[in-house]
């Protein structure tokens, strides 16, 4: 099948290793490492709390550095002779984290492996991230996360929200699908960084909760 095939990316490691779908018979594996810079929108508030980005929770399937395509419906498989740098639940922590950092509105956020303690926590499910052909010549990059966002002194939902991105990529190629990869994590946490911030800041800035008369 012509989107099975591995090619040569853009600019990406070349290791050898063994192969992801096929005999066992040891060929190259590139290695892909999607790049996402997102610049902030001049419409997110600025903060003065803190956050922490929890790494994402995820299927087997999904929690991992093979790159999954989905050829027809109901059939799951993985591009043979490529692979993420990271599994899929590192990459969007990654991003997101990236994301709301060089922003410059948030007073301070870190993953949940720096050990601090924050006024909130992001909590996210990938659910789908995969190349999806949906009965098109062309797939599409598919990135669906359910998110939370967790006030972590009562651990109060502030709010909770399932972010779906599906780009095109613009050809069958392993490389032109880890483009359109970029581009829909790009969109992601474009959407979800505006999200926990101005929902953080509507629960920081809201007045407390009148106590119920007796």
């Amino acid at each position: 099948m012509n989107a099975l095939k591995c090619l040569l990316p853009l600019s990406l490691l070349m290791l050898a290793g063994c192969s992801i779908l096929g005999s066992g018979q040891r060929d190259p594996v590139t290695i892909y490492s999607p790049e996402i810079r997102v610049e902030a929108d001049p419409a997110w508030p600025s903060v003065d709390w803190s956050l922490v980005v929890t790494k994402p929770s995820a299927t087997r399937l999904v929690d991992s550095p093979r790159i999954n395509v989905r050829p027809v419906p109901g059939e799951l498989q993985v591009y043979r002779g490529v692979s993420w740098a990271q599994p899929a639940t590192d990459i969007v922590q990654d991003a997101v984290l990236r994301t709301l950092e060089d922003s410059g509105r948030i007073h301070a956020v870190a993953g949940d492996y720096a050990g601090i303690r924050a006024d909130y926590k992001l909590v996210m499910d990938i659910r789908r991230f995969e190349s999806d052909y949906a009965g098109q010549n062309v797939p599409s990059a598919v990135v669906e996360v359910s998110a939370k966002l967790v006030h972590n002194r009562d651990q109060h939902v502030v709010a909770a929200r399932t972010f779906l991105q599906r780009q095109a990529a613009t050809g069958t190629e392993t490389v032109q699908v880890a483009s359109a990869f970029e581009d829909a994590l790009a969109s992601f946490t474009r959407e979800i960084a505006g999200w926990v911030l101005s929902n953080g800041q509507h629960s920081h800035t809201a007045p407390p909760a009148a106590a119920p008369r007796r």
